[in-house]
């Protein structure tokens, strides 16, 4: 019997199957033969027999995931993915199912040498995916660019080599947290690798000046988070009853929520729909702004546009594939809707309309701005790191306020009509040196005073950018806003030569910080903390699109961009940069790196959601606090909120400690570091211990967020009082939090006993 039944999925575009699917079919069963795929046995068992390959059918998804592909192209494409798939349950035979972690690593470090750079010879193939590897990559790579070979490459070996994280979950039985497991399914899963094959198969590649740009990273990463969504609501039976897999996305949530699979399958698909919405809305919000910011010709935008519909027959046609395929649970969904069928009437589909209007899609523009909502109860935080505060605070407090005095934070602004963003009561309240004093409190009278300067120029500009340019404005306050961010970026020349004459307190903020700052760094360094600085600035940019369609973020859009919003980057590179030259660059750039500082920002960023919950969202009007969107994305009130909330950060915290203490040493060896660099970087895990705790005592000791300090920003006072909040039960199309609601409180917020972590 299945575990659950399978949900209404939210298809909005009707899949379509290329001509060539038979030619494919005989082709990839040839070439598979040829490889030694068919027939090939691990331990005396069959990896695969003809029936089942003949079953799992892979030519037919890729006819459905690329419809317009020629036959050739389809030939390669199906190999490519018939090669992947061995490679999966080939992998799962020989090393999942034996637990040989140490053999994995050798196995995968011989395979990624079958990818070699340009003029460099192969190893001699000794196995089916040596063979296979060796003979797509000499296929496929002299067809594209430079550019698009390194990318693939990057992908592949992050689909082969990652692989090990998921070994090493299986072996401890460790069930990820919900955004650890987000983050490193995309590597593992594959779905990257796929959406750069998109780009083969269409014969077409993302024009040079879009590729690293927010909203194509997006593209990629919101198309490889559903595929793989969908695939973990169909795999599950499989996975869990057969494999014994617990890298799942509905057991990840099942044993999070401790919930039944069915509510677990419930919310994921509502994830999966999410996702999908995001898709949607950076295709038609972010890519036409782009195309005229770059100024690209018709070609370059016929080709991001091809790209992004390539992606998106991926989604239809993987969705059609799965329904198909013997490979996964899809007994009773394979039946034809009552009603018509075919191209042009998915609006017929009940999971149309449930997913227009549930998360992501209507239900995301129907917040209450300004709504009252009272003091958010605050939970125990559970921060096992001492405070230490610098013995310097009263200098830093002093210097940094007077220095505000003279940028002009404290001056009336002519653009809000001679009113003032913050007084100096304002500034002095919000102590920003009792932050930094508590993030580094080994930092000299100097350093510290210089960071509380950071802290409050990045608040400022965080406060004044919604004011200075309403949502109210549209476009021309977009574009505006563009502009001063343009402007800002004048004024962190990595030459640290002649910048323009400031014109605002942000932009003679800036102008004093720079040099300071950047003077004393190395050129790689000033080059990484400019862009920490540019990504905070860029992501301002981001919050008011938002506002200016009055949207709730996507869940995980949001807790990526949150790093940027909260500046977390900017103060953690500081301490990053300073350890420069004494760790390797792959150390820092390591997974296991940076799933620690992911996790250690998160915690910083959803301690300030939850102190700032009244102050954004009862005043400000704000749509971008985690507490909100977890009550949008579920239709759930507050309280139910921010108990999601706390036990995601009580998450965030074990996947800390437990990345330092288990997969830092191996980290060690693996690279082989001297004790100079093994302290370098217990040191900087030290500062980050440092961040957290300091971020936690000065969201208790500031009066940024203090209930009787509270007022609206200038100018963005509600007319008329604020609607009362709604209450009461879980509402809307669709709500997965009607389905946690309807158990007791205690089973979804027990700590103790739960497997995830």
């Amino acid at each position: 019997m299945q575990p659950f039944a399978l949900p209404d999925f939210y298809t909005a575009h009707p899949a379509r199957l290329n001509p060539h699917v038979e030619t494919a079919r005989t082709h990839t069963k040839h070439w598979a033969y040829e490889m030694g795929m068919l027939g090939d046995s691990v331990g005396g068992a069959v990896v695969w027999d003809e029936a089942s390959f003949d079953g799992m059918d892979y030519a037919g998804l890729c006819a459905y995931t690329h419809p317009e592909a020629d036959a050739a192209t389809l030939d390669t494409v199906t190999d490519w993915y018939t090669w992947v798939f061995y490679f999966d349950d080939h992998f799962l035979e020989r090393f999942k199912r034996t637990g040989d972690l140490e053999g994995a690593r050798a196995y995968l470090d011989r395979l990624a040498g079958f990818m070699p750079a340009d003029g460099a010879a192969a190893p001699e193939p000794t196995n089916p995916d040596e063979r296979g590897l060796g003979d797509l990559w000499a296929r496929t790579v002299p067809a594209m660019s430079i550019g698009w070979r390194e990318r693939f490459a990057q992908s592949t070996r992050n689909l082969l080599l990652d692989c090990v994280w998921e070994l090493r979950n299986i072996n401890t039985a460790r069930v990820p947290n919900p955004i650890d497991y987000i983050e490193m399914r995309r590597k593992v899963g594959g779905a990257p690798w796929s959406a750069d094959l998109v780009e083969y198969a269409r014969g077409t590649e993302i024009p040079p000046a879009l590729v690293g740009t927010r909203a194509l990273r997006v593209l990629k990463d919101t198309f490889a988070d559903a595929v793989h969504l969908r695939n973990d609501i169909f795999s599950y039976q499989r996975e869990t009853e057969q494999e014994g897999e617990v890298n799942n996305g509905v057991l990840v949530l099942e044993r999070f929520f401790g919930c039944s699979p069915q509510q677990a399958a419930d919310i994921v698909n509502d994830q999966l729909t999410s996702r999908m919405h995001q898709f949607e809305n950076t295709v038609l919000t972010e890519l036409p702004v782009l195309f005229e910011e770059h100024a690209l010709d018709a070609a370059q935008r016929a080709a991001a546009l091809s790209y992004a519909q390539g992606l998106q027959d991926w989604q239809s046609g993987g969705h059609e594939w799965h329904l198909r395929s013997n490979r996964y649970m899809n007994a009773g969904a394979r039946a034809v809707p009552l009603g018509p069928s075919g191209i042009g009437t998915e609006l017929s589909r009940p999971g149309f309309w449930r997913g227009l209007a549930g998360p992501g899609g209507a239900r995301s523009h129907t917040p209450v701005p300004f709504r009252s909502t009272g003091p958010l109860p605050l939970p125990e935080f559970d921060v096992p790191f001492d405070l230490g505060l610098s013995p310097h605070l009263g200098t830093a407090r002093a210097e940094s306020v007077e220095w505000a005095e003279r940028v002009g934070f404290h001056d009336p602004l002519p653009e809000f009509g001679g009113r003032r963003l913050w007084t100096r009561a304002d500034t002095v309240g919000f102590d920003f040196a009792l932050c930094s004093a508590g993030l580094d409190p080994d930092a000299g009278p100097d350093a510290l005073t210089l960071s509380a300067e950071w802290l409050t120029w990045g608040t400022w500009g965080d406060d004044y950018f919604p004011v200075a340019f309403p949502a109210s404005g549209s476009v021309g306050s977009l574009a505006a806003a563009k502009a001063c961010a343009a402007r800002l970026a004048e004024f962190t020349p990595l030459a640290l030569d002649a910048m323009p004459e400031p014109g605002t307190p942000l932009e003679r903020g800036l102008a004093e910080l720079w040099p300071r700052t950047a003077g004393p760094m190395p050129a790689a360094a000033r080059a990484t903390f400019r862009a920490a600085v540019h990504s905070m600035v860029e992501s301002w940019l981001w919050e008011l699109a938002n506002h200016i369609q009055h949207r709730v973020p996507d869940p995980v859009d949001y807790l990526e961009m949150r790093r940027r919003t909260f500046g977390s980057d900017l103060t953690i590179a500081l301490s990053k940069l300073a350890r420069g030259g004494t760790v390797p660059d792959a150390v820092f750039e390591s997974t296991t790196m940076r799933g620690i500082e992911h996790a250690a920002q998160d915690y910083g960023c959803l301690i300030n959601d939850l102190f700032s919950y009244q102050k954004e969202i009862e005043y400000e009007g704000e749509l971008h606090n985690a507490v909100l969107v977890v009550e949008t994305f579920f239709g759930c009130g507050r309280e139910r909120a921010a108990a999601v909330v706390d036990d995601l950060m009580r998450a965030r915290m074990r996947q800390f400690q437990r990345l330092v203490a288990e997969e830092l040493p191996v980290l060690f060896e693996h690279h082989r570091l001297d004790s100079a660099a093994r302290a370098a970087v217990t040191g900087y895990i030290g500062e980050l211990r440092d961040w957290i705790a300091g971020i936690l005592h000065w969201h208790r000791g500031t009066s940024r967020y203090r209930p009787e300090n509270l007022r609206h920003p200038v100018g963005h006072a509600p007319a008329g009082g604020a609607p009362a909040a709604p209450a009461g039960a879980p509402r809307g199309l669709g709500t997965s939090a009607a389905r946690i609601a309807a158990r007791p409180r205690s089973g979804y917020r027990t700590i103790e006993g739960r497997t995830a972590s």
